[in-house]
């Protein structure tokens, strides 16, 4: 079908069509006071109503808690012995025994129903079990891996972890990796790669906003869908408190493209929301794949402004490569669904020559193991001359903070560009509670004047890098479905350490003293060691 017969048609079905972009909104139908007066209104409400009756359960108990203040000492000490003797993570044992000892009432029937994981003990075993089956579609290339081995037995180690204990990722060689230093770059070449898709477009995103970025990839989307292309789209559950209605999913239906909503907020308080679907994830007929910081929604083409300017960074994969992000994408819509591997994976690699090595790999909240920051911990250790790092948050456990302490000890340029203009101020006073640490170890943090970082980027000696979704803090570290491409001797590593030397041409150096840690609202950075400590909770 012609585009132009296309859009003329849209024209009679769509209720607005503008810059050559679909929209299935009329004004009002999004934002926040849509989510107020919609299914989110309303799931609010019957929380608060959980909450209040919980509180008041509390309140009441809290009466008899001078009658019970020796049974409850008794109790805090037992919590503070299991929790030490648990597996759980250092970080959470001591949030966890500092919540117990304040508020024993609250805390411990708190941690017991937290530990339970009420709400998500059947999406753990779904997605183990998918994540058992798509392992033996990635055999690791054995050429690969030895050369690999040769070139670099430092960087065949983390290839190893990768493949084994850290979720059966291949690495790969014959990947062609395209850098992009803004999400203005990537949409231009997004939309062109689109208009080859000839089998199928797997789309799976963090946040997907109607505006000019969304509606014109939507309109190739809905044209390549009548043509036959099988088109999937997949967004995070969240979509639905301020930029997308419930019923988004029937209508993208009726344009042809299959749509799943992951974990749609339901009235029920539940750990199961801590586990959100963070990835950004683009793949088309297993040949391409697209991913990075850069979700759909116009603020990240800098269409629109929030938070100043934006910078981002994302990837394009051509090759082998691309074969795990199509497994990715296929875990995740199978959840509630009979997988459809085979009829996707059952022919070979696509392969295109390209220099060094590449591996597409995930991060699951629900399997124990924390590959992302097992990746960033790895590079930060083998890195000898510097480690550059963008990246929108900072908020660490002990283990990632020592790791980057460490190695500007010994004497590598570890330097870190942070926003300047924050999307979450509470984030951003988190941010500061590391700054005195980290430069008193010889870490270098900037922040870029322009506005707000959203890359996720290390690149280390020239000779390795990651781009993904994986920011530096504790949701996306612990409790966020990722996804992130590390590279070893491609092309496009100067491309991106020649992007953080640009980018640091916009950024103020944060010096070692009082003033420029504490610069700003004290209450606020009070309130972000506040929520510091409560972080692994969350």
């Amino acid at each position: 079908m012609k585009k132009e017969e296309f859009q003329q048609n849209m024209k009679d079905r769509m209720q607005q069509f503008e810059d050559g972009g679909l929209r299935l909104l009329k004004k009002g139908q999004k934002g926040i006071v849509h989510a107020i007066f919609s299914r989110f209104g309303l799931v609010l409400l019957l929380m608060l109503l959980q909450a209040g009756v919980l509180w008041g359960v509390f309140r009441w108990f809290g009466g008899l808690l001078p009658h019970y203040f020796g049974g409850s000492v008794a109790m805090s000490a037992f919590m503070v012995v299991y929790i030490l003797n648990s597996e759980m993570d250092n970080s959470a044992k001591i949030t966890w025994m500092v919540t117990i000892a304040i508020l024993p009432v609250v805390g411990v029937p708190l941690f017991f129903y937290v530990k339970s994981n009420i709400g998500h003990n059947a999406l753990k075993k779904r997605v183990t079990h998918l994540t058992e089956e798509a392992r033996g579609l990635q055999p690791q290339p054995l050429a690969a891996a030895q050369e690999l081995a040769e070139a670099d037995p430092g960087a065949a180690s983390l290839a190893r972890y990768l493949h084994g204990k850290g979720g059966g990722f291949s690495v790969y060689r014959n990947t062609e990796v395209t850098y992009f230093p803004g999400g203005e770059a990537k949409f231009e070449e997004l939309l062109r790669q689109l208009e080859k898709a000839e089998k199928y477009i797997f789309l799976e995103y963090f946040i997907i906003d109607e505006g000019l970025m969304w509606g014109k990839i939507l309109e190739v989307l809905a044209r390549k869908a009548a043509e036959g292309v099988d088109v999937r789209v997949m967004y995070d559950g969240t979509c639905e408190f301020a930029t997308l209605p419930r019923d988004y999913p029937s209508r993208l239906e009726k344009l042809g493209i299959q749509c799943r909503v992951f974990s749609p907020v339901q009235p029920f308080v539940s750990t199961h929301y801590n586990y959100r679907d963070h990835r950004k994830i683009l793949v088309i007929d297993g040949k391409v794949g697209f991913t990075g910081g850069v979700n759909l929604a116009d603020e990240y083409i800098n269409h629109i402004e929030k938070y100043g300017r934006w910078k981002d960074a994302a990837v394009m994969l051509e090759g082998e490569a691309v074969r795990p992000l199509t497994i990715l994408f296929l875990e995740m819509w199978s959840i509630l669904r009979e997988p459809e591997f085979e009829k996707f994976l059952s022919v070979p690699p696509h392969s295109v020559p390209a220099k060094g090595f590449a591996a597409s790999y995930g991060d699951c909240p629900l399997d124990g193991e924390r590959v992302g920051e097992m990746v960033y911990i790895d590079l930060l250790n083998r890195a000898k001359r510097y480690i550059h790092i963008m990246t929108p948050y900072l908020i660490l456990d002990g283990e990632l903070e020592t790791a980057l302490k460490f190695a500007a000890e010994r004497g590598v340029d570890v330097h870190l560009i942070l926003p300047h203009v924050p999307d979450k101020k509470f984030a951003y006073a988190l941010a500061k509670t590391h700054y005195k640490s980290l430069l008193d170890s010889g870490v270098k943090i900037s922040e870029w004047l322009p506005g707000f970082v959203h890359a996720k980027v290390f690149v280390v000696d020239d000779s390795e890098a990651v781009v993904g979704t994986i920011n530096l803090d504790y949701r996306s570290l612990y409790h966020h479905f990722e996804n992130a491409v590390w590279m070893k001797d491609t092309a496009c590593i100067p491309a991106i350490e020649k992007d953080f030397q640009k980018t640091l041409e916009f950024c103020r150096d944060v010096e070692p003293t009082r003033e420029s840690i504490w610069e700003g609202n004290v209450l606020l950075h009070l309130a972000g060691i506040l929520l510091k400590v409560i972080a692994p909770l969350l």
